[in-house]
């Protein structure tokens, strides 16, 4: 053997490449890192854009309807189409009315042009009643495929407010509820003095001081905007003085004192309390005799 052989059968075999060559690392996108750590799918992550690119254009696309006027037409068309099949306020079914005039109610409830039952504005409607001195609230519903129905809570009167010759009804919150005359007077207490009314909720308050005298209260005047007199049923009058919390102590002191000496009914025509020392009294005038001259 040569030596020639000898140094080609020496050498070593070379390495055969791999097939495929280096693997390429994958560079992962924090977006991606994002997409894998959230309890959802790729596939419905991309399923929620989708829709709201849908949702975005139907808002772009009721926006712009809006504008135009297109929406109101439309309204407009599915409110006459719904009238034509039946659906047109034909009734009006009233509940609760004992002191207003019915009538009014129901002319109230139909002023509108529109009958459609989808076009009737019930706010309005409700509005437009409440504009009654009587009525305290009112609820309108409607009920297919003809009917309104209202349903009114009235107000109760409580007293009569009079002040510059005029005479008014009032509730227990002293809202003025109508206009009356001499001949229609109820039996009910008389508040006297100009924006007396107000002044209600504070007289109810001090009256329930003294609940055995409340019932005898036939009337109250707002004097000097500061104070109240009190007239009972047996001809006295009760001046009191002045702030709620002293008020409220006079007449109490007064109640016990014509509960123990029964005062009221015994002649005296004016009882007066602003002196928180001391009571006065007033008694009417004697008669004369027939022996006492004139002059």
């Amino acid at each position: 053997m040569t030596a020639a052989s000898v140094r080609r059968t020496n050498k070593k075999p070379k390495a055969k490449p791999r097939k495929g060559g280096r693997k390429k690392v994958r560079q992962v996108s924090i977006f991606d890192k994002i997409l894998r750590a959230m309890p959802v799918t790729e596939a419905q992550v991309q399923k929620g854009l989708t829709w709201g690119l849908v949702g975005v254009f139907v808002l772009g696309a009721y926006s712009v309807a809006h504008y135009t006027g297109i929406n109101e037409r439309i309204s407009s068309q599915i409110a006459a189409t719904v009238g034509n099949a039946g659906f047109e306020v034909k009734r009006v079914e009233v509940t609760g009315v004992n002191r207003i005039d019915e009538l009014k109610v129901y002319e109230i409830t139909l002023a509108q042009k529109d009958r459609s039952m989808m076009l009737v504005d019930i706010d309005q409607v409700r509005d437009d009643l409440m504009g009654n001195g009587w009525i305290k609230d009112a609820r309108i519903s409607r009920r297919l495929p003809d009917t309104l129905v209202v349903e009114i809570i009235e107000r109760e009167p409580a007293a009569v407010w009079q002040r510059d010759g005029k005479l008014s009804l009032i509730d227990r919150t002293g809202y003025p509820l109508q206009q009356i005359g001499p001949e229609e007077m109820p039996d009910l207490p008389v508040i006297v003095g100009k924006k007396a009314n107000k002044r209600v909720p504070e007289l109810t308050k001090l009256l329930d001081v003294a609940p055995a005298l409340s019932p005898m209260v036939t009337g109250a005047t707002w004097i000097g905007n500061r104070r109240w007199n009190l007239e009972f049923d047996s001809g006295e009058t009760l001046a009191l003085p002045e702030g709620e919390e002293t008020a409220a102590a006079a007449l109490l002191n007064f109640a016990r004192m014509d509960g123990v000496n029964r005062l009221l009914g015994r002649g005296v025509v004016h009882f007066d309390l602003r002196d928180s020392e001391r009571a006065y009294l007033r008694m009417p005038p004697k008669a004369k005799t027939s022996s006492e001259p004139e002059g």
